[in-house]
């Protein structure tokens, strides 16, 4: 299993997630978060007073998925997501040893639903 954090622009969410779905992914986390990356600070003056913004709003997507899958996922990812302009984001995929199910107690080893059906890597 991999776990993907994806974090990007607040406005591609929706696009991201329906490029998600349409590959059959559907069981995702998603966060507000703010960061700072190649994006320039921004200022203005509001009320009167000069201020500086160097955290740019984003979210974050959290999604565990079978091996197989994650390739897929991160180019539905990046085709939703992209608009060529710094502060698009980034994702970061690593190993997920185990998990586990709540409900059960047990070992979740049917992470997604989108098993291989034979013939299929």
């Amino acid at each position: 299993m991999k776990k993907i954090e994806a974090i990007l622009r607040p406005q591609k969410l929706h696009d991201t997630i329906k490029a998600l779905h349409a590959i059959g992914v559907t069981a995702f986390t998603v966060n507000q978060v703010v960061g700072r990356g190649l994006q320039k600070e921004r200022s203005g003056i509001y009320r009167g007073q000069n201020y500086n913004v160097s955290l740019h709003p984003k979210v974050k997507m959290e999604i565990v998925i079978s091996d197989y899958m994650v390739e897929r996922t991160v180019k539905a990812i990046v085709s939703a997501a992209q608009t060529g302009e710094a502060g698009d984001g980034k994702i970061f995929v690593s190993s997920v040893e185990q998990a586990y199910n709540i409900r059960t107690g047990l070992i979740d080893e049917t992470i997604d639903e989108l098993r291989p059906t034979t013939g299929e890597a």
